[in-house]
């Protein structure tokens, strides 16, 4: 779907502009996207793969759930309607725990030039993973694991088609703040 979605400058501020999400990836626009990682009470992380179809990345393993901000949509609005599309869990503002907004600027060999900012949210994950429904066009599939295994996955990125490699100081810090979340 080519949504319209807001322009930013290359600091994140909001320019008062708005253009199709083809355009901005043409073109190289910064723009906003939200990021929820879910995490469980008992130590896991949800990590979702990306559909066989998408254009960028496919078949990786990554974020829970991620999308862009629509034109007049608030990162946490964004973040609950993702969630509701990719996963099929119903989620409210106050479940979600902002953890920062991470620059992510990338160019990739199909020619797409994505330089977003990624408004990032931590959120517990209170039913099994059987519960969670995947939106065929965007996730392939789901799998919970351990801190442990994450923190593995993080130190051997991009083996096995897990994680960005040039972002890894961004799942690093995810990590710390999941850790210290459920340190409670």
């Amino acid at each position: 779907m080519d949504e319209y979605i807001d322009i930013v400058d290359k600091n994140g501020t909001f320019l008062g502009k708005t253009e199709l999400k083809s355009i901005i990836h043409q073109k190289g626009y910064y723009h906003h996207t939200s990021h929820v990682w879910f995490y469980t009470k008992n130590g896991y992380v949800l990590l979702s793969q990306r559909s066989v179809k998408k254009s960028i990345c496919p078949l990786l393993w990554d974020v829970s759930v991620a999308g862009h901000i629509d034109a007049g949509e608030t990162a946490k609005q964004a973040a609950i309607r993702e969630t509701k599309e990719e996963i099929g869990l119903d989620i409210v503002e106050n479940d979600l725990k902002p953890i920062g907004i991470f620059p992510c600027f990338q160019s990739y060999e199909n020619g797409v030039v994505d330089n977003e900012f990624h408004n990032t949210f931590l959120a517990e994950l209170n039913v099994p993973i059987s519960k969670l429904t995947p939106q065929v066009d965007e996730v392939e599939a789901l799998k919970l694991v351990s801190i442990e295994t994450f923190k593995k996955l993080i130190e051997n990125i991009g083996e096995n088609n897990h994680f960005v490699p040039s972002n890894k100081d961004y799942y690093e810090t995810v990590l710390e703040h999941i850790i210290t979340l459920q340190k409670g």
